[in-house]
């Protein structure tokens, strides 16, 4: 699963509950008793109550001991029926659904291992009426979502999509709902003709009913776990691509199907690198569907040969020339076909096992296709995520411990266990790395994988004992804190590297890397540990070396304090070339451009080849008072860097300068082709002429407008405008799905609401604020509510009685108070 609402959590200081309880509780893989083996679901939707209607008959076997009894997870259903399917006929089973939670039936007799038996249930699932907790990375988890089913939300399609992760499925379908249970399915479907269905596996049957519907049957021959299961339905297109014989097909909005390959038509060429390159596993499944569905809870789900992805994954043609947002999510869901449903974490306290692959597949996938820059912008990005979290520090990378099972997706599982896969990657060799992958998903198959097997994989494969690795990483918190300074001896020619461990606490870390020493261009690369609190390094050299790049492969998941002088940070940026040498090297020269050399190294990445090196070099300069000739390349580079992007930072930092001669040019490149630039134009003419850029917005906002050109608009409308603007400011803010862009842009659409005076029109406004910080998952709503209800709503009610409409403000606290 690709989560989108972490940053809400480290946007603001944290509210830790006093319920500690669960510290003491033990969370094992679930025992089994049962398992599942095939499972056939009849199912037809009840549009108007938003239920689904099913027979599910259910094959399974004792996993070992003899049972009489079966337990299955069903939450919140009418249970019509429950009987035993014996020699072609029913039998009636007795059963207790006393808490609406878990099914208890009473075999007709006693089973042994091995001997199966099918289960048959009639029941009406009732997703709309089962209430429950989501997490950070899912904001409820009722399972089956009917989008729109009446069709009386205008401009909104009608659609069903579920979303089983972690324990959803069962409020749809009742079945073993845990991570170690397997089977395979059967799902006939039976949807509105006008509309497609999609499920797991292929569909191998369609027959047109006389009242409308069409039957569609699904048939999935693998086994997989039941929160992999997927229903999708709707009127979506189908645009159909192909791997080595096998379908894929992405299901987008028909406005999106002349797009959809510009989205989704790396899809093959992410297969066969990930099956031939990566896993040495052939891509394992019949076919690959991705769709998109409305009103997403999540931002992308791996269902098996079937992932589904939050509306944000459909950009138009101008979107996709600032480059396309989603094709990390696309290659992160698609490397959980291998890791999350070919071999599945037996237990969310190992959900690292699937998480932090899938999280590390999106370097592995930028690393091939667009080379080390992109792979080591990545993994700086996904480090700093989990650096930047101070209670992400105390959690173990797999949890036998914790509150409950969906605070297991966090920036641990994902984000830290990525970066913990880079480090092995790198002490192992590619080589060795890739071949463990293969040992561990050919071993471990259809089944379940855990932290435990993928250390014996990587021990059977380099012949190493990686206990060392695994318990301080896996089954250990934290990070390394280092303090790296350098000496150098004149007389016995020796250079040395001091590294200090100023983590707090006692444990200190093995931490394996490489040091590089510079004289010129000529380098000399040394392996050295660093494992205890103070470490020293020292090397016979010929002279005192121009630079000494410590961990010079840049792999380390630690925090770095380093004292390297200006002129070994412009020797590193020359010389060490990669990414984040060139980043450190350059964010250094930021904080000093009183320095000359400093200032003309910021210069001198100008001209960098690798794109966000660029932008880093240009807001690094806007630390300092460019001179005409600088301003002249960033003049250059506004207009004809290649990289969108890049060209947007550029207009931004040429408006600071507020030079009435780039008038004209703010005001063409408002028609730009990409978004970014078009956005950073419109609030750079703003800057200089508010009244023509509000008149310039005011024309967007009836044209086609997203993203940064989107957020611009209200900007400048919001600035230069008036309440005429309501209906434009607030319907943007409600298009908008539940995002990190949506709650960034609470404040702007606060700040607006000051100036309105229409008492209707204001208590809309804050209904609509209110409205989305009653959405964001209850997990993180005290933190939310911090910011939204002690900042935004506050100050939006100070100001208001500040002007003298109490009646207003009293609305506003009102709103506050009952959000509490």
């Amino acid at each position: 699963m690709k989560k989108i609402l972490f940053v809400f959590a480290v946007l603001v200081s944290s509210i830790v509950s006093g319920q500690d309880a669960w510290k003491k509780i033990y969370r094992s893989f679930p025992t089994k008793i049962n398992d599942l083996v095939h499972t056939r679901l009849d199912a037809r939707f009840d549009y108007n109550r938003s239920y689904l209607n099913g027979k599910v008959w259910l094959t399974l076997k004792p996993h070992f001991y003899a049972t009489d009894s079966l337990q299955l997870d069903a939450k919140g259903m009418n249970i019509h029926k429950v009987e035993l399917v014996r020699a072609g006929k029913n039998i009636p089973l007795k059963y207790q659904y006393t808490d609406s939670l878990v099914l208890q039936i009473k075999l007709d007799r006693t089973y042994k291992k091995d001997e199966n038996y099918v289960v048959y249930i009639d029941y009406t699932a009732k997703p709309d009426e089962f209430k429950t907790e989501g997490s950070a990375a899912i904001s409820d988890a009722k399972g089956l979502y009917f989008i729109n089913p009446k069709g009386e939300e205008k401009d909104k399609p009608t659609q069903i999509w579920t979303q089983g992760e972690t324990e959803a499925s069962s409020v749809w379908i009742p079945t073993i709902d845990k991570t170690n249970q397997k089977t395979t399915q059967e799902f006939i479907l039976t949807v509105p003709a006008k509309y497609v269905s999609l499920s797991n596996g292929k569909l191998t049957a369609q027959k047109k009913n006389t009242d409308g519907t069409r039957t569609d049957t699904w048939v999935m021959e693998l086994p997989h776990a039941p929160y992999l299961f997927f229903i999708g339905v709707g009127d979506f297109a189908v645009v159909k691509d192909s791997y080595k014989g096998k379908e894929v097909n992405y299901y987008v909005e028909k406005s999106y199907e002349k797009v959809a390959r510009k989205i989704f038509g790396l899809t093959p060429e992410m297969m066969k690198f990930f099956s031939e390159k990566v896993t040495g596993v052939e891509f394992p499944w019949v076919k690959y569907s991705q769709i998109v569905g409305r009103d997403y809870v999540s931002g992308a789900m791996e269902n098996t040969t079937a992932t589904l992805h939050q509306e944000s994954a459909q950009q138009n043609a101008r979107e996709l020339v600032d480059g396309n947002s989603w094709e990390g999510t696309i290659a992160h869901e698609l490397f959980h076909q291998w890791f999350g449903d070919y071999v599945t974490a037996e237990s969310w306290s190992n959900l690292t096992v699937n998480e932090s692959f899938a999280d590390y597949s999106q370097l592995l996938w930028l690393e091939y296709k667009y080379g080390a820059d992109e792979a080591g912008f990545e993994n700086y990005k996904e480090m700093q995520s989990y650096l930047g979290s101070a209670e992400s520090r105390s959690k173990d990378l797999v949890r036998f411990f914790y509150r409950d099972k969906e605070d297991m997706f966090d920036l641990v599982s994902y984000q830290k266990g990525g970066r913990i896969l880079h480090m092995l990657r790198n002490y192992v060799g590619d080589e060795a790395f890739f071949k463990s992958l293969n040992k561990y998903l050919t071993t471990n198959k259809f089944g379940n994988g855990s932290a435990h097997k993928l250390r014996l994989a990587f021990e059977e494969v380099t012949g190493k004992d990686l206990n060392w690795f695994f318990n301080q990483w896996y089954f250990g918190s934290g990070h390394p804190k280092l303090e790296i300074s350098y000496g150098y001896d004149v007389p016995t020619q020796t250079a040395s590297v001091y590294i200090k461990q100023t983590q707090s606490g006692d444990k200190l870390f093995k931490l394996p890397m490489s040091i590089e020493v510079y004289h010129g261009s000529s380098k000399k690369r040394y392996t050295v540990w660093a494992e205890n609190a103070a470490d020293t390094f020292s090397f016979s050299v010929a002279s005192k070396p121009d630079l000494i790049n410590v961990d010079a492969d840049k792999v380390l998941l630690a925090e770095k304090k380093d004292t390297k002088t200006l002129s070994e940070w412009i020797h590193q940026y020359n010389y060490a070339g990669k990414y984040l040498d060139r980043r450190d090297a350059i964010d250094f020269a930021a904080r000093n451009t009183s320095e000359p050399a400093a200032y003309d190294l910021l210069v001198k990445a100008l001209g960098d080849p690798f794109y966000n090196i660029r932008i880093r070099a240009i807001l690094g300069l806007g630390n300092a008072k460019p001179d005409a000739a600088t301003i002249s390349k960033i003049e250059a580079i506004a207009k004809s860097d290649k990289h969108a992007v890049v060209r947007s930072i550029a207009i931004d930092a040429l408006a600071k300068q507020k030079n009435e001669a780039y008038k004209d040019f703010f005001a063409k490149a408002t028609n730009d082709s990409s978004y970014s630039v078009a956005g950073a134009a419109l609030e750079a003419l703003g800057l200089l002429d508010g009244k023509q850029a509000f008149a310039i917005a005011n024309t967007l906002s009836k044209q086609d407008n997203k993203g940064r050109l989107l957020s611009a608009i209200t900007n400048v409308v919001i600035k230069y405008g008036d309440e005429s603007a309501f209906d434009f400011v607030t319907g943007n803010f409600e298009d908008m799905p539940l995002s990190q862009a949506k709650f960034g842009a609470i404040n702007p659409l606060a700040d607006f609401l000051v100036k309105v005076t229409d008492l209707e029109r204001f208590k809309k406004g804050v209904d609509i604020i209110v409205k989305f910080r009653d959405e964001i998952p209850a997990s993180i709503r005290p933190q939310t509510d911090a910011y939204i209800n002690g900042m935004a709503l506050k100050g939006l009610a100070d100001k208001k009685e500040a002007a003298g409409a109490k009646e207003m403000a009293d609305y506003v606290r009102a709103k506050i108070s009952g959000g509490k």
